[in-house]
Protein backbone atom coordinates (compact mmCIF):
# COMPACT_ATOMS: atom_id res chain seq x y z
CA UNK A 1 0.00 0.00 0.00
CA UNK A 2 1.11 3.23 -0.66
CA UNK A 3 1.91 5.76 2.15
CA UNK A 4 0.30 8.65 0.34
CA UNK A 5 -3.31 9.14 -0.91
CA UNK A 6 -3.86 8.84 -4.60
CA UNK A 7 -6.24 10.16 -7.32
CA UNK A 8 -7.98 6.40 -7.51
CA UNK A 9 -8.35 6.71 -3.57
CA UNK A 10 -10.47 10.24 -4.93
CA UNK A 11 -12.40 8.55 -7.41
CA UNK A 12 -13.42 5.82 -4.74
CA UNK A 13 -14.82 8.32 -2.52
CA UNK A 14 -16.01 10.50 -5.03
CA UNK A 15 -19.32 10.71 -3.82
CA UNK A 16 -18.68 12.08 -0.66
CA UNK A 17 -17.53 15.03 -2.23
CA UNK A 18 -20.70 15.75 -3.61
CA UNK A 19 -22.73 15.61 -0.54
CA UNK A 20 -22.49 19.08 -0.07
CA UNK A 21 -23.09 21.03 -3.24
CA UNK A 22 -20.71 23.69 -4.55
CA UNK A 23 -22.05 26.71 -3.61
CA UNK A 24 -22.73 25.43 0.19
CA UNK A 25 -18.97 24.23 0.11
CA UNK A 26 -17.99 27.32 -1.17
CA UNK A 27 -19.73 29.29 1.82
CA UNK A 28 -18.29 26.79 4.52
CA UNK A 29 -14.88 26.94 3.15
CA UNK A 30 -15.08 30.86 3.17
CA UNK A 31 -16.23 30.88 6.70
CA UNK A 32 -14.00 28.42 7.53
CA UNK A 33 -16.16 26.09 8.99
CA UNK A 34 -15.47 23.51 11.42
CA UNK A 35 -17.86 20.77 9.74
CA UNK A 36 -16.01 18.01 12.18
CA UNK A 37 -17.61 19.38 14.64
CA UNK A 38 -20.92 19.89 13.24
CA UNK A 39 -21.35 16.43 12.02
CA UNK A 40 -19.28 14.50 14.63
CA UNK A 41 -21.54 11.87 15.76
CA UNK A 42 -22.18 10.77 11.87
CA UNK A 43 -18.19 11.02 11.74
CA UNK A 44 -18.35 8.75 15.11
CA UNK A 45 -20.71 6.27 13.81
CA UNK A 46 -18.48 5.90 10.15
CA UNK A 47 -15.08 5.77 12.19
CA UNK A 48 -16.50 2.65 13.26
CA UNK A 49 -17.58 0.72 10.87
CA UNK A 50 -14.27 1.39 8.60
CA UNK A 51 -12.31 -1.93 7.73
CA UNK A 52 -8.46 -2.09 8.11
CA UNK A 53 -7.86 -0.64 4.93
CA UNK A 54 -9.93 2.48 5.19
CA UNK A 55 -8.31 3.03 8.39
CA UNK A 56 -4.85 2.62 6.71
CA UNK A 57 -6.05 5.32 4.28
CA UNK A 58 -7.57 7.54 6.91
CA UNK A 59 -4.46 7.58 9.13
CA UNK A 60 -2.31 8.40 5.88
CA UNK A 61 -4.95 11.47 4.99
CA UNK A 62 -4.67 12.82 8.85
CA UNK A 63 -0.82 12.42 7.86
CA UNK A 64 -0.50 13.94 4.78
CA UNK A 65 0.75 17.95 3.92
CA UNK A 66 -2.44 19.95 2.90
CA UNK A 67 -0.67 21.16 -0.11
CA UNK A 68 0.12 17.65 -1.40
CA UNK A 69 -3.97 17.24 -1.03
CA UNK A 70 -4.64 20.54 -2.91
CA UNK A 71 -2.45 19.22 -5.63
CA UNK A 72 -3.98 15.96 -5.74
CA UNK A 73 -7.61 18.04 -5.79
CA UNK A 74 -6.80 20.11 -8.51
CA UNK A 75 -5.71 16.90 -10.71
CA UNK A 76 -9.06 15.57 -9.70
CA UNK A 77 -10.83 19.00 -10.52
CA UNK A 78 -8.86 18.75 -14.07
CA UNK A 79 -9.99 15.14 -14.30
CA UNK A 80 -13.36 15.32 -13.71
CA UNK A 81 -14.28 19.35 -13.42
CA UNK A 82 -15.94 18.43 -10.05
CA UNK A 83 -16.77 21.85 -8.21
CA UNK A 84 -15.88 20.39 -5.11
CA UNK A 85 -12.39 19.84 -6.01
CA UNK A 86 -12.09 23.26 -7.36
CA UNK A 87 -13.31 24.40 -4.49
CA UNK A 88 -11.02 22.20 -2.17
CA UNK A 89 -7.93 22.74 -4.23
CA UNK A 90 -8.22 26.39 -4.14
CA UNK A 91 -4.71 27.99 -1.91
CA UNK A 92 -7.27 30.56 -0.27
CA UNK A 93 -8.85 27.28 1.48
CA UNK A 94 -6.27 25.76 2.92
CA UNK A 95 -6.88 26.69 6.39
CA UNK A 96 -9.87 25.22 5.73
CA UNK A 97 -8.69 21.87 5.35
CA UNK A 98 -6.08 22.51 8.08
CA UNK A 99 -8.73 23.17 10.71
CA UNK A 100 -10.88 20.05 9.62
CA UNK A 101 -8.01 17.76 9.27
CA UNK A 102 -6.90 19.00 12.82
CA UNK A 103 -10.37 18.51 13.97
CA UNK A 104 -10.81 15.04 12.54
CA UNK A 105 -6.77 14.15 14.23
CA UNK A 106 -8.54 15.30 17.80
CA UNK A 107 -11.38 12.78 17.60
CA UNK A 108 -9.83 9.55 16.60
Amino acid sequence: MENKITYDDLKEHAHLFTLAPPFVLKVMAKKNSNLVIKFKSTIESHLDKLDDNQKSKLNILLNSDVDELQNLLRKAYIQTKMKQYEILSDPKNRDFIELNLNELRKLI
